[in-house]
């Protein structure tokens, strides 16, 4: 990875000219995003030890099929990938052509694969137990096949190429048979997903002999991307007002939502295998996130109260990666656990003590991405 020199989004520093045309709330929505992975989830988990309320702990990925609050997370992530890439690779192509952009994308896909890789351990517990498939795996997979879609396919091959994806998934999944089991079951082990993981995928797999990352489902992972693709294109036109982005965004938000739900009256919403109707509800909820947050902070110029995302959204990866290797929580457990652990559980209620060590977690994230931020540190793939 390398450092880059450039003025962060929403600041002015030394540059002779800011950069007016940065979308602000892009980068704050993917803080937003990773503020939960950073420290919230672990937040939300200890305060559900001390209250036990239902909406907390609804509040965890669901076991199967249905949707909870954090099965949004990653595919928002991924949706945000296709955003941003319109962005990053739009210069490339201009000035170096679409060879030089293909490269790009390839060697930041490949990097980020890499990572992903050695997030998970890398060969620290040997071969067998490296895992081939995960969440940056993931990422980079759809960030490179939606890249080459937005360098090589006008919008109809990249419509095309987003239904074939989405449409090709669903009847693989529902009409090719799995031994023993038949077709179009969708229980999980006995789905064709986790059959292709079992069969196919070597190595470490999450869930047993098969992955909620597995080979499989990429297919309709890279559609997702894909659609986050074409709202990076809305937003990036400028001769469409801001009142009109906002306004397709919700809509078709709202649409994508109501066909997902249609379609998952057949082809359930499941994450673990990233249905095809899991895909169109969780992308018509990024794209009205994506549409609130861009009439807050770009359209109204609400800025101030973002600024904790804008600052772990343009050092996302950096963060996350950060946060694995290096173990916040020990830190904070030598900080305050022990005596004062006990006493919070003694003194305030059950559990306190560990709420306060996810809080610290957190702080410690929120502070590394704020040092970044100031020092004008933003490290890219």
């Amino acid at each position: 990875m390398s450092s880059t020199i450039s003025v962060p989004v929403g600041s002015t520093g030394n540059s002779a000219k800011p950069f007016a045309k940065r979308i602000v709330s892009l980068d704050a929505l993917r803080g937003f995003d990773m503020f939960w992975i950073v420290g919230m989830e672990g937040i939300i988990h200890a305060l559900s030890t001390v209250i036990n309320y239902p909406l907390i702990t609804r509040m965890d990925h669901v076991p199967w099929q249905g949707l909870h609050f954090y099965d949004f997370i990653f595919p928002l992530f991924v949706f945000i990938i296709g955003v941003s890439l319109v962005f990053s690779l739009s210069k490339t192509l201009e000035t170096e052509g679409q060879k030089a952009a293909t490269i790009k994308v390839i060697r930041r896909g490949l990097i980020l694969y890499v990572l992903g890789l050695i997030y998970y351990g890398g060969i620290s517990q040997g071969l067998d137990k490296v895992r081939l498939v995960g969440v940056l795996q993931r990422l980079a997979i759809c960030y490179t096949f939606a890249g080459l879609a937005f360098i090589w396919f006008k919008t109809r091959g990249r419509i095309v190429t987003c239904a074939f994806l989405l449409i090709g998934y669903w009847a693989v999944m529902t009409f090719v048979p799995v031994p023993g089991v038949g077709a179009g079951n969708f229980d999980e082990g006995k789905n064709l997903a986790n059959y292709v993981d079992r069969e196919f995928l070597p190595f470490r797999k999450w869930d047993g002999d098969h992955d909620p990352e597995g080979l499989l489902s990429n297919i309709p992972a890279i559609a997702q991307c894909i659609l986050g693709l074409f709202a990076g294109l809305l937003l990036k036109n400028s001769k469409t007002p801001d009142k009109q982005k906002v306004r397709w965004l919700l809509l078709g938000g709202i649409a994508f939502i109501i066909l997902g739900f249609l379609w998952g009256l057949q082809f359930p919403i499941i994450k673990k295998i990233w249905s095809s109707s899991f895909v169109l509800v969780t992308t018509g909820v990024s794209a009205i996130l994506l549409a609130t947050f861009y009439q807050i902070i770009d359209v109204w110029n609400h800025q101030k109260w973002a600024a904790p995302f804008v600052w772990i959204g343009c050092n996302a990866i950096t963060i996350y990666l950060t946060m694995a290797l290096f173990d916040f929580g020990k830190l904070a457990s030598r900080l305050l656990g022990g005596p004062i652990t006990e006493w919070l559980d003694h003194r305030i209620a059950a559990g306190f003590g560990h709420l306060v060590i996810e809080v610290t977690v957190l702080m410690f994230g929120l502070l590394l991405a704020r040092f970044l931020y100031q020092r004008k540190i933003f490290l890219r793939v």
